[in-house]
């Protein structure tokens, strides 16, 4: 009977920490898909310009959450181990590693935006079409470029205080940017009250401009809640961190920010496969991806929450309640997975016709969201999985189950696929996305062995 109470305590605390993410994701993705259909209105080329755009952004934001996840490791352990002196040693290390890595990558791309855009445009399709999604995407990325400082010094407030389990603050400053967005969208794209139609390069401006609201609110609500969040009294007197510190961050900072990396350059490199074999498929997969980030809300919070969970119990000393809690809180994320991808199965024939586009781009994204739907299920496994191991700060395992399982397995095949078959792009996206089956046996195995079940502050 005290096993249920605690496996129901446990679970309280979970949805306490995933709720507030799932409410800031969803209607993040939400405004977002309103994004999406703006944009699409305008037309094709419009939509795959800033879907390529995008695609390196993501790059760039997923090596921001490695960099910041990192040291979130520590963070919940620290707050686990009740060690404020800790948490702000973190806080400050994200600050200065973010700005670091936000000024590298805007120049990067910078430099090398149109060379990388133009490689999702080598297939086949009208050359016409091409040259002004070459177009719309350069103009798209260079105003994005702006954004990205604030976007990885947000990260090291909203991470870390959701290392520590308060999730509401960020969804705020997230929800109120989201607002900013959305107006900006509808000013900036069509040109309303008398502003000039922008088209893809006023939604660029509305999402800066939204960035720099949402890293505001975090800074003001942050500094005058001293006591509800003491790391951050005396956090910018100096920005010394001491170098034993200094070196454990790296060691596992650098390995989740490689890890993230190399993943999100598979996933661009397996999207430009797709991309290879029909310039129709930029459009698609974007339109499937702008519902699968809806819809996958509840898995993706419930996995970052479990991680967050983990880590505090890691922290605390209580290593093998971890293992027990780990199993419980994996199988409730599949749940989420489940319910969320029959509500996909049954708008897959009906939310591409919002799009202006063509009949067979419409007929394409149905495909694909049908191909997601069944594998989501399999993704919040696999999601779960990945926090589950990364909360014991075993960089090592998660960078061999993340990201090189996706460039020995998943890249190849992709491109071997798109080179040398003649499948369809359904088939060849049926087969690619197929292998997360195969994750999900490397994540029983992993998250089983209790390989991970380690304390890292005492």
């Amino acid at each position: 009977m005290s096993k249920v109470k605690e496996d129901r305590s446990y679970l309280k605390k979970l949805l306490f920490i995933a709720i507030p993410m799932m409410i800031q994701n969803g209607i993040s993705n939400f405004v977002s898909l309103l994004d999406n259909l703006m944009i699409g209105r305008v037309g094709t080329t419009s939509l795959s310009g800033v879907a390529i755009a995008n695609q390196l952004s993501f790059v760039f934001y997923l090596v921001i959450f490695g960099a910041t996840a990192g040291v979130g490791i520590f963070t919940a352990q620290y707050k686990g181990n009740d060690d404020t002196e800790g948490i702000r040693h973190t806080f400050r290390f994200k600050i200065i590693f973010n700005t670091i890595i936000a000024a590298i990558c805007t120049l990067i791309l910078a430099l090398c935006a149109p060379f990388l855009i133009n490689l999702f445009l080598l297939g086949e399709g009208d050359p016409a079409d091409a040259a002004e999604t070459l177009r719309i995407g350069v103009d798209y990325m260079n105003v994005m470029l702006i954004g990205m400082l604030p976007i990885g010094i947000t990260q090291a407030y909203a991470g870390t205080l959701r290392d520590l389990g308060s999730t509401k603050v960020p969804m705020f400053a997230s929800l109120v940017a989201i607002f900013v967005n959305l107006i900006g969208n509808w000013l900036l794209i069509y040109g309303q009250f008398g502003l000039p139609a922008m088209g893809a390069v006023g939604a660029a401006i509305a999402t800066v401009i939204s960035r720099f609201v949402e890293l505001g609110i975090l800074i003001i609500y942050t500094g005058k809640h001293a006591k509800e969040f003491p790391f951050i009294s005396g956090a910018f007197k100096s920005f010394m961190v001491p170098k034993d510190l200094v070196k454990k961050f790296f060691l596992k900072a650098l390995p989740l920010m490689f890890n993230e990396t190399l993943w999100s350059l598979g996933m661009t490199t397996v999207n430009q496969c797709y991309s290879y074999r029909s310039l129709d498929a930029v459009a698609s997969t974007n339109i499937e991806s702008t519902l699968w980030n809806l819809m996958g809300v509840a898995f993706l919070a419930m996995g970052e929450a479990v991680g967050i969970m983990m880590g505090h119990i890691l922290g605390s000393g209580e290593l093998e309640k971890a293992k027990k809690q780990a199993a419980g809180m994996r199988r409730f994320t599949v749940l989420c997975g489940v319910v969320f991808a029959v509500i996909m199965v049954g708008i897959a024939p009906f939310f591409p016709m919002l799009y202006n586009t063509t009949e067979y781009i419409r007929h394409l994204a149905s495909n694909f969201i049908l191909i997601s739907a069944v594998m989501m299920p399999f993704c919040a496994y696999t999601h779960a999985s990945y926090f589950i191991i990364r909360s014991g700060g075993n960089t090592l395992i998660t960078v061999i189950f993340d990201s090189v399982y996706t460039w020995v397995l998943v890249v190849p095949l992709a491109y071997y696929l798109s080179r040398y078959t003649s499948f369809s792009v359904s088939w060849l996206i049926a087969i690619v996305r197929g292998l997360e089956v195969v994750k999900c046996l490397i994540a029983f195995f992993f998250v089983r062995s209790g390989i991970w079940i380690k304390n890292i502050v005492k």
